[in-house]
């Protein structure tokens, strides 16, 4: 994806919908080379194209996500792998930048096997000759290519593992992460039971956005990894709740 894709799935998605003519003269370039930029995305099912509109997919489509600040997502994801060793097995949840950590442990570290209920992470990383995967079990959802429910519960207890990663798509002080689905919080919890630490993967942004179900309260979480724009405000109240911030650089 070239850097001037990269800025039109970041415009698309702050206003959903834009007319082509508006996207073109905001990357300051033709209307013909912003529609072969949008035939490009659309063919990887990132956008749609709607008489003379450019309209975002589902928000819950992963691949969607993945595009979306992605250099930064790769360096959260990259600082994250540094915590796993190899011959590890840890368990990843949903999410696009856990779904560039599955790709790192795979690329560069040895022997690391990921539990994960998310079929996009396991066919994310199935070109890699070093991935190991174990997929659980559940009730498929197609969007976000996750399994929850019941039978992800029981597959989730019969591991147990020194480490957790998850996503977030907000936070509030009061509750602590949110989601914005209740099915795959559900799974995050179970998934969390079965680990001693929790690290929650997510940009900046996230912490001035709010889900609409609680995902894990603060309490459970060890490390969060992301960049340094976080609010200091925020900052200093999850170091005070015991959690270690980590951070990489905003922009490079």
């Amino acid at each position: 994806m070239t850097t001037r894709q990269t800025k039109i799935l970041e415009i698309v998605t702050e206003h959903n919908r834009i007319e082509v003519a508006k996207l073109a003269q905001l990357l300051h370039v033709s209307q013909v080379t912003t529609r072969k930029d949008l035939d490009q995305l659309e063919q990887k099912g990132l956008i749609k194209r709607e008489h003379g509109y450019a309209v975002l997919c589902s928000n819950d489509d992963i691949n969607n996500r993945l595009a979306y600040h992605y250099d930064l997502k790769r360096r959260i994801a990259q600082a994250a792998a540094s915590l796993v060793r190899d011959g590890e097995t840890v368990m990843i949840e949903s999410g696009s930048c856990c779904a560039l950590l599955a790709d790192e442990l795979c690329t560069h570290k040895r022997d690391v096997t990921i539990v994960t209920n998310s079929a996009f992470i396991a066919g994310y990383v199935r070109r890699l000759p070093t991935a190991k995967i174990i997929l659980l079990g559940g009730d498929y959802q197609n969007e976000s290519q996750v399994m929850v429910g019941p039978v992800a519960r029981q597959c989730a207890q019969n591991f147990f593992v020194n480490k957790l990663f998850i996503g977030a798509d907000g936070f509030r002080k009061e509750n602590g992460f949110t989601g914005n689905d209740l099915l795959r919080a559900e799974t995050v919890r179970d998934m969390a039971g079965q680990a001693d630490q929790v690290i929650v993967l997510t940009e900046s942004s996230k912490f001035s956005r709010q889900g609409v179900v609680t995902l894990l309260p603060t309490k459970q979480v060890s490390i969060v990894q992301t960049d340094d724009a976080i609010p200091l405000e925020t900052e200093v109240f999850l170091m005070n709740q015991g959690v270690d911030v980590r951070k990489v650089p905003g922009e490079e």
